[in-house]
């Protein structure tokens, strides 16, 4: 099932992003408690999930000077190896609560967070759509909106959330996207290679990502 290239722990060292905080159910240093309470409404899976210890947190700073896409690479490598601890938890009793989030701190010149995690959120959720991975995107200090019109509260850090999908309700979350959603809604992991048919050096995940049919709104 697993991807050969991105098997194993996190880097303590990974050239554009450092690991400063090893897999924990809390991040170091924030607290995201009334954070998480806050989600409930939204996210009726997330309190039975902390309750149970299948969330977690690894944390990577930015190290200074490095270059845009060599982040986008890191960040993507740190979004495989998640949704590559996810992959064999959700056959597993409670695999449904499985969550892993990637946590990005620390600045790069000329972009900020939100623009680092689109395209390796982008290509995190194409590729692991059809095996039942989820993966989003939430920038610290953004105000989003949730489906029905409410606001999600603000994050007080940057994380990727690599989850279990819930096929009858993730889909509705992709309306945008149309071609994941049923690519989700069908989902069977069956044990694949998500790179079979796609190179795994970033540059050209990069390239295939940006040749995919693009959400209304990104």
């Amino acid at each position: 099932m697993t991807t050969a290239l991105f098997d194993g722990a996190p880097r303590p060292t990974a050239g554009a992003l450092r690991l400063t905080g090893a897999r924990t159910e809390r991040p170091a240093g924030v607290d995201v408690d009334a954070y998480l309470a806050g989600l409930d409404e939204h996210c009726p899976f997330l309190r039975p999930s902390v309750r149970r210890g299948m969330t977690g947190w690894t944390v990577y700073e930015i190290t200074p000077g490095s270059h845009r896409y060599a982040v986008e690479a890191e960040l993507f490598h740190a979004g495989v190896q998640a949704a590559e601890w996810v992959r064999p938890l959700m056959a597993r009793p409670y695999g449904v609560l499985a969550c892993e989030n990637i946590v990005l701190r620390g600045h790069c010149e000329g972009a900020d967070h939100r623009e680092l995690m689109a395209w390796p959120h982008w290509a995190l959720k194409n590729l692991y759509a059809p095996v039942g991975v989820m993966c989003g995107k939430f920038a610290q200090g953004v105000v989003e909106t949730g489906q029905r019109g409410r606001t999600v509260p603000s994050p007080p850090l940057s994380f990727l959330p690599v989850r279990a999908g819930v096929r009858p309700l993730d889909p509705k979350f992709l309306a945008a996207t149309p071609d994941l959603a049923t690519a989700l809604s069908v989902a069977v992991d069956d044990g694949r290679d998500v790179f079979e048919h796609v190179p795994c050096e970033w540059k050209a995940v990069r390239a295939w990502a940006s040749s995919l049919p693009m959400p209304q709104r990104y």
